[in-house]
């Protein structure tokens, strides 16, 4: 038998169907565009790199970034520079990265702001999950529950004890409202079942100051700017908010291994990028800081200062933005926290 030496009729017409799919100006402009967006990333970064910060320099925040654009500097051999623009809980950073090209060379490393600016402002003029790209977590830090020395209580459960006994509210500072000590400080007071004032200041170093003087009774603080006043004994570190203690203070607990295992506060750092900006460069700036993030040297620095390296995928990081914001709707609806 001699077979048959031509396409049957059936294939012949799939063929050129496919053709003519291939032709047509919707897919000539979807593959234009694929294309386009994979040159994209295949060049990027194609310019410096600028990385803005939404707080004063010197803090923990602005401190990450400049670890990590020291180090994607080195690594693509462009520059990139961290840009400070504090101011109003870093509202005006985010603002300024929205009008921003969405082409990955601009970002922004921002805290737990990210998610209570959401919570708190009633106009607040963007949506972190609608107007920007989350990049990556860079780390997270836990805090730790402090008390002015003079006070009685010498442990958390003590301390919920006789704050119910007094008459007047247990004080407590912060570096600003919004900031990751005020949102503890409200959790506490809900999971306590306490009442407390909110003593907010423009800043972790005047906050710690106050509760030293004894001018306010409690705070939660970083680990780090408040180690050596712990040690000198300045300040009574009652407990940490992580899920495990802090290893430059092992005898201090958990909040969960003091009686409070519902309580967990991360004050977290993280890039975004400015809203369209494509899925392969977010991917290629994740790949390349999360690679960063697991230097030994990049590690043990970030470590020294409380800050433990994270380096979540684009996905995760938005995931974990979108827990922090359900988590802090919750409390901020409880204490009635918001700003018109």
């Amino acid at each position: 038998m001699i077979s048959n030496p031509f396409v049957p009729l059936p294939a012949i017409a799939l063929l050129v169907g496919s053709m003519l799919a291939l032709s047509s100006p919707a897919s000539l402009a979807q593959h234009s565009g694929q294309a386009a967006t994979a040159s994209a990333a295949s060049t990027f970064p194609s310019k410096p790199i600028r990385i803005i910060v939404g707080f004063t320099p010197g803090g923990p925040t602005d401190r990450v970034a400049r670890e990590v654009a020291v180090k994607l500097q080195e690594a693509w051999g462009q520059s990139v520079t961290v840009e400070n623009k504090p101011g109003a809980g870093s509202r005006i950073a985010f603002e300024l990265l929205s009008r921003s090209e969405p082409d990955g060379h601009t970002l922004l490393v921002s805290g737990i702001q990210t998610a209570t600016n959401q919570v708190l402002y009633k106009k607040l003029g963007y949506d972190v999950l609608r107007d920007f790209e989350p990049v990556t977590q860079l780390t997270a830090s836990v805090l730790i529950l402090v008390v002015n020395p003079s006070l009685p209580p010498r442990n958390l459960s003590t301390l919920v004890t006789w704050a119910k006994l007094r008459a007047q509210p247990l004080s407590y500072a912060t570096s600003g409202v919004a900031s990751a000590p005020h949102f503890a400080g409200a959790l506490f007071e809900q999971t306590a079942q306490i009442t407390t004032t909110h003593i907010p200041f423009s800043g972790a170093a005047p906050a710690q100051t106050a509760v030293v003087a004894g001018q306010v009774e409690s705070a939660f603080v970083s680990p780090m700017s408040a180690l050596t006043l712990i040690q000198d004994g300045k300040l009574r570190a009652l407990a940490v908010t992580g899920n495990r203690r802090f290893g430059m203070m092992p005898d201090v607990p958990t909040m969960a291994e003091a009686g409070m295992p519902a309580f967990e506060v991360s004050s977290w750092q993280g890039m975004v990028a400015p809203g369209g900006t494509p899925a392969p460069v977010l991917q290629k700036l994740h790949q390349e800081i999360a690679r960063i993030l697991a230097l030994p040297d990049v590690r043990a620095r970030l470590q020294a200062v409380a800050a433990e390296p994270v380096g979540s995928s684009p996905a995760e990081f938005r995931r974990y933005i979108e827990s922090e914001i359900r988590k802090w709707q919750r409390v901020a609806d409880r204490a009635q926290i918001s700003v018109d």
